[in-house]
């Protein structure tokens, strides 16, 4: 995969010319890093023979609260079952044409099996900590397989509207209690015809905070608004600034999708969250 020298990625990131501190000389793992984007326009060619399991290999490799590994994922290839999927996720197009959608599941079911296996209830799984676990082992598998696709010139792209309809997801995915999709991947090969761009983030002024967390500066985000408002109109997204967009998703429960239900939805596939 052909990328630009490390400081000139590190400034297309933020959106700027110029990268305002002392950039590291480049290597191949921070490059494929700061090139990522989503892509949401694929070829339809299979993946390679043997793909899927180094990805998986790669997601292993990932940290793991106390080596509980409290994730699955359930890949996807079937047509129809993608196309099922994509329905439950607000109908997004890109699900149904990648040719794998991986579905990341929290997955307390397995420790509550090994319990039941010893004639243990293993009363720690109700908690909320036990599920934050598993959600963030999901998580950090996931994005290392993020970074092994694209180090192999494929594309991907998070889709977080599998939990619109959680349910449903589970019953196609066919989930045992105590385990939930909480977000999907599709991987493929990126078509060319529809490029994608790097999207710039939030500047580091309101993301790093040294010793003791700080608030943010109304500037900062004034800035940055306005440096994502410039990529999306030159995207042809129309000129969309971050912080009404905020206000528009999060504003009210309407604004979650169906996902204010989450709570009723994850103690009724087995999550006790105590």
């Amino acid at each position: 995969m052909d990328v630009e020298p490390a400081p000139h990625m590190i400034a297309e990131r933020y959106g700027l010319k110029s990268v305002p501190f002392a950039a590291l000389a480049p290597n191949a793992v921070i490059e494929t890093m700061l090139n990522h984007r989503s892509v949401r326009a694929y070829l339809p060619a299979p993946l390679p023979s043997g793909t899927l399991e180094t990805l998986i290999a790669a997601a292993q490799s990932a940290p793991t609260s106390s080596n509980m590994q409290a994730w699955s994922v359930v890949a996807v290839e079937d047509a129809a079952r993608r196309d099922r999927l994509a329905a439950f996720a607000n109908n997004q197009d890109f699900v149904r044409q990648a040719p794998l959608l991986l579905c990341w599941i929290a997955d307390l079911s397995r420790l509550d099996r090994l319990g039941r296996a010893h004639g243990r209830r293993l009363e720690g799984l109700d908690y909320l900590e036990c599920f934050m676990v598993a959600l963030a082992d999901a998580a950090f598998a996931a994005q290392n397989t993020v970074v092994a696709a694209e180090s192999l010139g494929l594309g991907t792209c998070y889709v977080g509207a599998l939990r619109n309809r959680p349910d449903a997801v589970a019953r196609e995915l066919d989930l045992p209690p105590n385990a939930v999709a909480v977000f999907g991947l599709t991987v493929g090969r990126p078509d060319p015809a529809v490029p994608s761009a790097v999207k710039p983030r939030l500047p580091q002024t309101l993301v790093l905070h040294r010793e003791a967390y700080r608030t943010e500066a109304a500037d900062d985000i004034a800035h940055y608004d306005e440096t994502l408002a410039a990529f999306s109109e030159r995207a042809g997204m129309g000129r969309t600034a971050w912080a009404p967009r905020m206000l528009n998703r999060v504003g009210s429960g309407a604004s979650l999708s169906g996902r204010d239900r989450m709570r009723a939805v994850l103690n009724a596939l087995g999550f006790g969250l105590k």
